[in-house]
C-alpha cells in the first residue's frame, strides 16, 4: 500500500514537472514571437528611412533641374553640353539680319529680324549624332517650344548651312525694336510662307534623333 502511494506521488511529481516544462517552453515561444514582432517592426523602421532616402534622392534629381528665368531658353536633348541662354547672351553673339514675308492670322506680314543663327546656338551644345552612319546628322531634328506650350519641329537639314541655304534665327529684335528680355527670343524661319513656326517666347530647344522611334516601330 505504501509502495503504491509512493508510486502515485512520483507520478504526480513527474506530471507537475512536465507541466512546468511545457509552461516554460510556451513562455519562451511567446517571448521569441514578441521579439520577432519587434524585429519586424525594427526592420520596417530601418527600411522606412531607406525608402525616405530614396524618395529624397528622387526629389533631389527633380529639383536639380532649375526653373527657367524670364526670357531664358534651355538647350538640351541629345547633346553633350546642355546649357541655357538669354536674350542678353544672344545680343553679345555675331548677328545676322533677314527680311521675311509670311502670312498669319493677321494677314500678310513683312518684317526685318536680327538675331543669332539657330544652328550656331545648337552647335555650342554639341549635338550627339552617330558619326558611324553616313550623314548621321540627317537623322536629327529640333523641337522648339514657346509660350503656352506652343511647339514646332525642324529637321536638322533645314537649319544646317551644309545642307540648306535658309537662315533660321533666334531673333532679338523686329524692325529695329528689341524684344523685351522677359519675353525671350523669337524663332524666325525665312523659308516658311506661313508663320506657324515663328515660335514666340521661345523657352526650350530640344535636339533628338529619329532612330529610337523608327527602329522601335519595326
Amino acid at each position: 500500500m505504501t509502495c503504491g502511494r509512493q508510486n502515485q506521488r512520483r507520478a504526480g511529481l513527474a506530471l507537475a514537472a512536465a507541466a512546468l516544462l511545457l509552461a516554460g517552453c510556451g513562455q519562451s515561444a511567446d517571448t521569441k514571437g514578441a521579439d520577432g514582432a519587434k524585429g519586424g517592426a525594427a526592420g520596417a523602421a530601418s527600411a522606412s528611412p531607406s525608402a525616405g532616402a530614396g524618395a529624397g534622392a528622387s526629389a533631389s534629381v527633380k529639383a536639380s533641374v532649375a526653373p527657367l528665368g524670364p526670357g531664358e531658353v534651355r538647350v538640351g536633348g541629345e547633346v553633350a553640353k546642355p546649357y541655357s541662354v538669354t536674350l542678353a547672351d544672344l545680343r553679345k553673339l555675331p548677328q545676322a539680319s533677314v527680311e521675311v514675308k509670311f502670312t498669319s492670322a493677321k494677314g500678310e506680314q513683312r518684317h526685318t529680324y536680327q538675331g543669332v543663327l539657330l544652328h550656331d546656338v545648337l552647335k555650342t551644345a554639341e549635338p550627339r549624332f552617330d558619326a558611324a552612319k553616313k550623314n548621321g546628322q540627317l537623322r536629327g531634328f529640333v523641337s522648339a517650344t514657346g509660350g503656352g506650350d506652343y511647339r514646332a519641329v525642324f529637321a536638322w537639314a533645314e537649319i544646317d548651312p551644309g545642307f540648306a541655304k535658309s537662315q533660321v534665327l533666334l531673333a532679338v529684335s523686329e524692325d529695329g525694336v528689341a524684344f523685351d528680355d522677359a519675353a525671350g527670343p523669337r524663332l524666325v524661319v525665312p523659308q516658311d510662307t506661313k508663320g506657324g513656326r515663328y515660335v514666340s517666347e521661345l523657352n526650350q530647344l530640344w535636339v533628338g534623333v529619329v532612330d529610337p522611334v523608327v527602329d522601335g516601330a519595326k
